[in-house]
């Protein structure tokens, strides 16, 4: 174990690490605004939303648009929520894809009320949009530790670090 991770993870294209299914449900339950990607006349669209989960389902609210129309004809949406830590250069992505579909029974309803998801833009949104993942991935940005010499602990010369802007090279 490294920082509470086993050194099995997988990196992927060096510093890349490829998130497991409970990763990425994890952080999707940690999240409060994603981004779903819809197809309007062949072209790709993109709308923040803010959303819960509910049965291993994301779960929105919206008014009459093109995420309502979307769900009411079950396309296949997809579903983004990531955050960065600009400051140390780390961050994490998780990408949900699946059938979308306009909530119409009353156990799941009373569930989004339960779980208090209220829309942050102001207007009347009262249509309830699920999205049921056929497909879920993620990746995490990770640094390898540095080692005292300057070095990152892959070593060799095409891994040193560079001194920042304003240090004495």
């Amino acid at each position: 174990m490294l920082g509470g991770r086993t050194l099995l993870t997988m990196l992927i294209e060096d510093g890349l690490e490829l998130l497991t299914e409970d990763e990425c449900w994890g952080l999707l339950n940690s999240g409060e605004v994603g981004r779903i990607g819809v197809t309007i006349a062949a072209l790709p669209v993109i709308f923040p939303v803010n959303y819960t989960l509910i049965d291993n389902t994301i779960v929105f609210r919206t008014s009459p648009g093109s995420k309502l129309a979307a769900a009411a004809r079950e396309a296949i949406v997809a579903f983004e929520v990531d955050d960065y830590d600009k400051a140390d250069r780390t961050g994490w992505s998780v990408l949900a894809v699946g059938r979308s579909e306009i909530i119409h029974d009353l156990d799941t309803t009373a569930k989004v009320l339960t779980a208090g998801l209220e829309p942050f833009a102001d207007g009347r949104r009262t249509d309830l949009v699920r999205i049921t993942p056929g497909f879920l991935s993620g990746r995490r940005i990770v640094h390898p530790p540095i080692a005292n010499n300057g070095t990152t602990t892959r070593g060799g010369p095409d891994h040193q670090t560079c001194p920042s802007r304003g240090d004495p090279p």
